[in-house]
């Protein structure tokens, strides 16, 4: 009886697993092709070059992006080896293809319960991680853009309303005590430990690196098309960027910011890139950043250990 219970779920977990991944796959698919003629034209526009080296920066972001989720997984208590932490993170992070943006963290709490990692750790470090990225990003907008931007920042000053509210969240004692309460209120068990500045503090730092890498993949792109050669072309490329990911998460109905990401980048470059040029970085970095998610995520399936609990087994 027991073994039947088991098989049944572990089918259960296979299929729903297998519909999750094939649904994301579906989802990345629609994405480029619904941009493709577009694409390949920004692509003959910019030129092979150009398009390798955003690759190679994108792809650095987005591990920058990685070990930043890790380090707060770890300061929750969950020190995942570098193997097991790709593979969770970057195959769980197709489900941000979907509407909304909870389905990633649920990917990845699912992958992680394998592991013997409780399942509301995950999605602690998940949301955090969120956080994280979403004030450092307007953090480094707020810093760059004034000096390389300011029309772009009044006409998205919406999104900056979340900058001091998400500053605040970010103070260890404040963040910890949140968890605590949004725990509680779910019913799930407290956390082993609080999360400590150190890791909090390691996190941001991969988060900055991380929007650093993002400003250098959008430079080959921009440098590639007729523009104003001002010095500040690094500093757009980098605030623009930020503030356009920011403003796309938050709209979470666009799966991955699709449409408000490349309209809030557009109008960044405008400064610096005649409408046609802007559209066709923006065009280009939308394809650029989905490569990257797929490669990394066939990387991380390609990562993927023996789990070491049941898989029946309850982690919370």
């Amino acid at each position: 009886m027991a073994v039947r219970v088991l098989f049944r779920r572990l089918l259960s977990r296979t299929v729903l697993r297998r519909a999750f991944l094939l649904l994301a796959v579906v989802a990345v698919v629609l994405a480029l092709r619904a941009e493709g003629s577009a694409l390949r034209t920004s692509l003959v526009r910019t030129g092979v070059p150009a398009v390798l080296a955003s690759c190679a920066a994108t792809f650095a972001g987005l591990l920058a992006s990685a070990l930043c989720w890790r380090s707060l997984l770890a300061g929750l208590g969950t020190e995942l080896s570098p193997r097991l932490a790709l593979h969770v993170f970057f195959l769980g992070q197709l489900g941000k293809y979907l509407p909304g943006n909870v389905f990633a963290v649920a990917a990845q709490a699912e992958l992680a319960r394998d592991h013997g990692v409780a399942r509301s750790r995950i999605v602690t470090a998940g949301l955090v991680f969120l956080g994280v990225l979403t004030v450092t990003g307007l953090l480094v907008a707020v810093v760059l853009l004034p000096i390389a931007s300011p029309d772009v920042l009044r006409r998205y000053a919406w999104v900056l309303l979340a900058l001091p509210v998400g500053l605040l969240a970010l103070v260890p004692q404040v963040l910890n005590r949140l968890v605590a309460t949004a725990l509680k209120a779910t019913r799930r068990p407290p956390l082993e430990q609080p999360l400590s500045a150190r890791h909090l503090a390691a996190a941001t730092g991969w988060a900055l690196l991380m929007w650093a890498f993002y400003g250098l993949h959008l430079l080959p792109l921009v440098l590639a098309q007729p523009h104003d050669r001002a010095a500040n072309v690094v500093l757009v490329a980098t605030g623009g960027y930020a503030l356009a990911w920011t403003a796309g998460f938050l709209f979470v109905v666009a799966p991955a910011g699709a449409g408000i990401r490349e309209a809030v980048l557009v109008l960044a470059l405008a400064g610096i890139a005649d409408r046609p040029a802007a559209l066709a970085v923006a065009l280009l970095s939308r394809g650029i950043q989905t490569l990257g998610d797929v490669v990394w995520a066939v990387v991380g399936a390609a990562l993927r250990q023996k789990p070491v609990a049941p898989v029946g087994t309850s982690t919370g």
